[in-house]
């Protein structure tokens, strides 16, 4: 895929998901409407429909080819939203849902729309919202993706008691803060998943349950993790959630306090660790509660080799800049590979736990990695960063807000190669166009299927800057 990102002159906004525009009060539905033809998905993966009259609906749960009925449960000037009412002619590529809480839940929308589908119409958005800042791509991104159930190994669950003193635990209703009881997860790993009719009656069982917040589910290494959002002290129930945790073989702690809130571990403090693929085999990577981990491990084990691979091979002291480094995912792999990592990230936790990462991965492997803090939403700090270290290859791995000012900067300070890794399409799409009007061109792309069932998309762009000794070399290897 030599060469996928060519600029081309801009087009108009095609209008897109309809996302846009103001926020409209909720009316009572509708009755039924005349039958509406579903003529594809909207980037958040609603059907996309137009009225006889020319205006574009909205309607959850509705797939591409499908006829459907409708009830218009909001309306906005230039667009209505809508859910199914009736179902006249289905997609050869709708399935049964196989959750039970599908439709009351939402975290899993596209349950109903068969998985192979679900990933080309991820590859497909990404290469519209590309297209919308003129780049073209010369092919559709490659697919990274692993199974379709028991791949999610962090979940935060919300907790909720009623008038009527009942207790809740689940996940939130789609656009809603309704919480909706979840007693089985079909996407969670089995360890988790086998936690939350056990956390349901522990639950009932406490004398204050109103003082729990959420709770957090991790699989580690050392097992699973259960962290309680504790808003106050309450000595019974902390006995109450020890006995639990010895019950279940858990890892467990709390944050407590309203404001400035404290980790307190209630069973012995374990040293949590997850694997990360390196070129000589696996890393360990050290974690902690709040820290960033990538949710699904199958699939992030992907994104790592395959950086591996777009940025082979690494020449040895080769200078590598990652920035939103977090904990290590592609610091540590790149710094075994052979590359001279300088690994920075805003969140002092962090940085020191990324240290702590380089260490513990050092003995019987010639790996150097520098981490350092810094905020890289300062333009200021990331040109001064480009200066110092005089990086071949820069990674940008930022939150949904994106690298946009990192990304000016490396327009006016280009360096040979740039991975991209991005967790909020649009907004790599913002940045990319600031890249590739400052002269860089995609040579690889990739979309990975991290949260499965769900409209959201992690992607990867491979950017290398025409004139470099890299470049050259690739260009003639890479087909």
């Amino acid at each position: 895929m030599a060469m996928l990102g060519k600029r081309r002159p801009g087009r108009a906004s095609s209008g897109g998901s309809g996302l846009e525009g103001r926020q409209a009060e909720p009316r009572e539905a509708t009755g039924a409407q005349d039958a509406l033809e579903i003529r594809g998905l909207a980037h958040d993966g609603r059907g996309v429909a137009r009225t006889a009259r020319g205006k574009t609906v909205f309607v959850e749960g509705a797939l591409p080819g499908e006829r459907v009925r409708v009830a218009v449960h909001r309306t906005r000037k230039r667009f209505d939203e809508a859910h199914v009412r009736e179902l006249l002619v289905a997609s050869a590529e709708r399935v049964a849902p196989p959750c039970p809480h599908f439709g009351r839940c939402g975290g899993c929308d596209l349950q109903h729309l068969a998985l192979p589908a679900q990933r080309r119409h991820k590859q497909a958005v990404l290469e519209e919202l590309l297209g919308r800042q003129g780049i073209a791509l010369a092919a559709s991104p490659e697919l990274l993706a692993g199974a379709g159930e028991g791949y999610r190994r962090r979940a935060r669950l919300g907790v909720k008691v009623d008038a009527d003193g009942g207790v809740h635990l689940g996940f939130r209703a789609r656009h809603s803060h309704r919480l909706v009881d979840i007693d089985a997860c079909t996407v969670l790993v089995p360890a988790l998943d086998a936690l939350l009719v056990p956390l349901h009656q522990l639950l009932a069982d406490l004398e204050a349950p109103r003082q729990v917040g959420h709770l957090e589910l991790l699989e580690s290494d050392q097992g699973a993790v259960v962290v309680v959002r504790q808003l106050r002290d309450h000595p019974g129930d902390a006995r109450r959630w020890q006995a639990f945790a010895r019950a279940h073989g858990v890892h467990l702690a709390r944050w407590l306090g309203r404001e400035a809130t404290e980790l307190d571990w209630l069973t012995p403090v374990p040293a949590l660790s997850c694997p990360v693929p390196g070129p000589d085999g696996a890393l360990t990577l050290g974690i902690a509660p709040g820290d960033f981990l990538q949710a699904n491990a199958e699939v992030n084990d992907l994104m790592v080799s395959t950086a591996l691979s777009w940025l082979s091979p690494l020449a040895a002291g080769e200078r590598v800049l990652d920035l939103f480094a977090g904990v290590g995912n592609f610091s540590l792999p790149l710094a075994t590979a052979g590359a001279r990592v300088t690994a920075v990230e805003g969140s002092p936790a962090m940085v020191a736990r990324l240290g702590d990462n380089a260490r513990a991965n050092s003995p019987g492997r010639s790996l150097v990695l520098e981490a350092r803090q810094a905020d890289l939403a300062e333009p200021t700090a990331v040109r001064e960063l480009l200066q110092e270290v005089g990086p071949e290859v820069v990674v940008l791995d930022p939150p949904r807000e994106g690298a946009e000012a990192a990304s000016r900067v490396l327009m006016e300070h280009p360096v040979p190669r740039l991975l991209y890794i991005s967790c909020d399409p649009a907004t790599l799409a913002r940045d990319a166009a600031h890249l590739v009007h400052g002269g860089y061109r995609i040579r690889h792309a990739a979309v990975a299927d991290m949260f499965v069932h769900t409209s959201h998309l992690e992607s990867m762009l491979l950017f290398e800057y025409p004139g470099s000794g890299r470049q050259a070399q690739g260009a003639t290897s890479d087909g």
